[in-house]
Formats: C-alpha cells, structure tokens, sequence
C-alpha cells in the first residue's frame, strides 16, 4: 500500500508543539473520513532523520486533490511519498491566499494558538455540508481580536465575528484596516453604529476587499464584518440561517464572561447553554458548530448535552484534548445542523 510522510511544521509555542503530533493524527484521521478520496491507515508517530512526522497508508496513491486537501493541515510542514529509505516532496497547495502575517503579526495576552485555530477551523468544516476548498461563510460569536476571522480570510472565506469586548473590537478594527492599508489590497472599510428603537445597541465594522482593482470590479471580493454587543444577543445582529459555519472558542473563566442574563457568569458552560440555542438558529441546514473549551470547566457530555438540546447532532471525532497550562485543558466538540 502506498506510505506517506507528513513532516510536522514547528511551533513557536512549545507547550502546544507538544500536542502537534497527536492532534496532527487525530485532524487526519477527519480528513480521511470526511474528504479524502482514498481511505487512510496505519496513522502513527514516525521520527526520521530525528524530526516529528506523522505517517499513514492509504487504499490507493493520493491523487493531486487528496495532496491538495492535506496541505491544509493545521500542523503540517511538508509531505512526502515514502519510496523505501527515500522521501519524495509531494508539491503542497495549501489555499492560502493572503500574506501569512495577517495571522501572526498579532501579538497579545490570551491569543489562541493559530495552529489550533486552523484545526478547529478545519474539522468545523469537514462536518459541514460544505467542501473545504469552496465559499464558506463563517461566523464566530466570541470572536476576540480575530484570529478565527483572520484564518477564514486567509482560505477565501466569508467572515463574520461578534465580541463584547470593545477594546478587542477597537484593536481588530485598527489592525484590519492598518494591514489592509500596508498591503494595497483594494477595499473599503467602515465602522457604523447599530440602533434599535433610537438606542445604541452595538458597533459594526463592515470590510470588503479583494486582491486587485480588476477583481474588485468584476465583484471576486471578500466580506468581513464584526460587531461589538454581547453574544446573547447575535441574533439582533444576523438573520437566521446566514453561516454554513460557526466556530469559536469558548471562554476559560470569569474574565471572558457574557455581561448579559444576570451578570458575569462564572461558568463558561452555562454562558454557552444561553448562547448556543441562538447560535444554531444562524446556521444554515447542513452547517456546523465547532467549539473548543476548558474542559475544567464542564465535560464533553455537558457540552454536547447542550448542543443536541439545541437541536444539532454531535459528530463522532477523534479526541482532540490537550493540555495548555495548570488551570486550562482544552478539547474540541463539532455538531452538525440537520
């Protein structure tokens, strides 16, 4: 059977390049249920020439779509066909259509590991009805200073976010343009109050762009937008069924908490029990939410109670927790909108 080597990419963050190589497995292990053309086998840990890969078999030679798919791999460096004792360098086409700093440049207290973000991305995807490399339209209602929005961008998505926060909504709203600017990408960028019945509700930063002045006027653009108001309240915001995914990652203490229903919540799971029955009412039939959590804070069965109450159907993955630090152990739950 043909034999593959995936080389792990290395991560700065070395308490999370710990995990890679599991996680790397485990997000393989979706991709060859949900979207390979061949079936994969024999996934395990290899170490050649004394680096990280991640090795598998497949039923028949990757074809260029299957290569094509593997190149988004949130953790993956190159790929390899293994011919014997030689590796042979598998041409990778990731979809990435912008410049990589739009999702590094970022530095800040709490940022989300952009491998895991890609990952939670990926797998959120793959449980869709939408095929990775087409037009989705994502949305994610705990947004922060937009690393998920971000990585969506970078795949030729749609992306829409929500945060409460108005320092991070100030701060994505001065980097996006800032870096729109550096980068002489054609677009138009506006921040607009929300009103509803004369009262301020919230704040809306409303982007379109696209990589040339002839795709902007032949209409190839790309649409971000992110409101700042409570999570609680998205609904006010966004017709239902607007997203073919949700992604997000959930709040890990009392800090990030919803200022809505009572105050702050100490427990995310009981902000997520108010927020996900609205969550779902935006995503479209054949969508998908992905979220990722402390699991100190509640257990899978909670959250995916949680999500099956809201009428959404929790996929069989692979397990993707990890360990962060002494206070966070984090874990991904996808569910699927019939």
């Amino acid at each position: 059977m043909p034999r593959y080597a995936l080389l792990i990419l290395p991560a700065f963050n070395r308490v999370y390049g710990e995990s890679s190589v599991r996680l790397t497995r485990a997000e393989l292990a979706v991709f060859g249920d949900r979207a390979l053309r061949t079936a994969v086998s024999e996934v395990a840990e290899t170490r050649i020439g004394g680096l990280p890969y991640v090795t598998f078999e497949t039923a028949a030679p990757l074809a260029e779509h299957d290569v094509a798919l593997l190149s988004n791999l949130s953790s993956a460096y190159a790929l390899f066909g293994v011919e014997g004792d030689l590796l042979r360098p598998l041409a990778m086409r990731p979809l990435d259509r912008l410049s990589s700093d739009l999702i590094t440049i970022q530095k800040y207290a709490g940022k989300t590991n952009e491998h895991f973000t890609k990952l939670l991305l990926n797998v959120t995807v793959l449980a869709s009805d939408r095929p990775l490399d087409s037009r989705v339209e994502v949305f994610d209602p705990m947004c922060g200073r937009g690393t998920s929005l971000n990585q969506a961008l970078m795949y030729g998505y749609d992306a829409y976010g929500l945060d409460v926060d108005g320092k991070d909504f100030e701060a994505y709203t001065g980097f996006i343009k800032t870096w729109l600017k550096n980068k002489r990408l054609k677009h138009s960028a506006e921040t607009v109050p929300v009103r509803r019945a004369r009262a301020l509700v919230g704040r809306r930063l409303n982007v379109t762009f696209a990589l040339s002045k002839e795709a902007m006027k032949a209409g190839e653009t790309q649409q971000l937008a992110m409101v700042n108001a409570d999570t609680l309240r998205s609904r006010e915001f966004f017709k239902p069924r607007s997203f073919d995914v949700l992604v997000t990652d959930a709040p890990y203490g009392v800090q990030h908490g919803s200022k809505g229903g009572g105050g702050l919540s100490r427990s995310p799971l009981e902000l997520l029990r108010q927020a996900v029955p609205g969550w779902a009412e935006l995503l479209r039939p054949g969508g998908a939410m992905g979220i990722s959590w402390n699991t100190y804070g509640g257990s899978r069965d909670d959250l995916g109670q949680i999500l099956t109450d809201a009428g959404l159907d929790v996929m069989k993955y692979p397990d993707f927790e990890h360990w962060v630090d002494q206070a966070i152990v984090r874990d991904i739950l996808v569910a699927r909108k019939p």
